[in-house]
């Protein structure tokens, strides 16, 4: 089990992953060392926060040295994932292989491509599309190190993320401000699907009990997540607690296809079209059965969502 004389090191401190993984740490009176490119970041008193670029080695070796558990949540540009995802991933196991810490990687769900079914850990990497590939590559580096002894690692998967800091997302800056505004939202494929949401402190905090719990070294887990209900149901949430009455309009896929020979970023939302167009729902029994399973329900998750979004505008 961790203690308070441990160090802990976040990756990507200034995103929402990384951010809540920091906060996470802190309400467990860890010690903790944020990273980003900067060196800054919206972290409690007391996190010691260090500039390094992730994807200079030397920088990675030295914001590791002398941590105990360190936490990859580092990002790059959506549009950039396979030229400069793999060598962060490279730098921070070599990072932490040189510390002698245990490394965990909060992933999503992008590897398996489409299924029909339930998502389970043990499905076949079935990805076609270059970010699909591209998380199957890092994965498959990490367990690798894993195996050949070079460290300690776990990966914990989480699906669509929302809340505070969370902004682009299905459930962020795209919805939240038109429901606090009274307008309509566009989403993507079928609002009236099953699709399963991860509220993002929940997330960090079942990343925090990877890092805790020897037995979740070298294993994949899909990170606990509140009911499964249809984005439709979830919208209806957020422009209740917004106070209006919800507009949801469906992006039609003929419509991104046009929009997406002008738009890089929409031409890579394309590749994971199918996760909302069809049910995608995610099983966390695994990690239920071995650690349990602490989540907040949607409507409470959403409620600190909106709250700080409220926050951002001065609403």
């Amino acid at each position: 089990m961790a203690n308070s004389e441990q160090l802990h090191v976040v990756f990507g401190a200034s995103g929402a992953l990384g951010n809540a993984v920091v906060r996470e740490l802190v309400a467990q009176s860890m010690r903790v060392r944020g990273v980003t490119r900067s060196g800054n970041a919206d972290v409690p008193n007391g996190v010691e926060m260090i500039a390094a670029d992730a994807l200079l080695p030397e920088r990675v070796r030295a914001a590791c040295d002398g941590a105990s558990v360190i936490y990859n949540c580092a990002n790059a540009p959506y549009t950039n994932w396979p030229k400069e995802f793999p060598p962060i991933m490279q730098g921070i196991i070599d990072g932490a292989s040189a510390a002698g810490a245990k490394l965990v990687f909060g992933d999503n769900l992008y590897s398996y491509g489409p299924v029909d079914g339930p998502l389970t850990e043990d499905l076949q990497n079935a990805a076609t599309g270059r970010k699909g590939r591209t998380r199957t590559l890092m994965a498959d580096m990490l367990m690798e190190a894993h195996a050949s002894g070079k460290l300690k690692a776990a990966i914990g998967r989480g699906s669509d993320f929302y809340g505070p800091r969370v902004m682009t997302s299905a459930i962020g800056d795209r919805v939240i401000p038109a429901a606090l505004a009274g307008k309509g939202s566009q989403v993507l494929g079928n609002p009236d699907t099953l699709h399963t949401y991860t509220y993002v402190p929940d997330f960090a905090r079942a990343l925090v009990v990877l890092g805790e719990r020897d037995e979740a070294l070298g294993e994949i887990w899909h990170v606990p997540n509140a009911k499964t209900i249809t984005t439709r149901e979830m919208l209806d949430i957020v422009y209740e607690l917004a106070g209006h009455e919800a507009k949801v309009m469906a992006a039609p896929k003929l419509l991104l296809n046009a929009i997406s020979l002008f738009n890089p970023m929409v031409r890579e939302l394309k590749e994971t079209y199918y996760q909302f167009d069809k049910p995608f729902v995610v099983d966390h029994s695994k990690f239920k059965r071995a650690f349990g399973a602490q989540v907040t329900p949607h409507r409470e998750a959403l409620t600190d969502t909106i709250d700080w979004y409220r926050s951002r505008s001065g609403a």
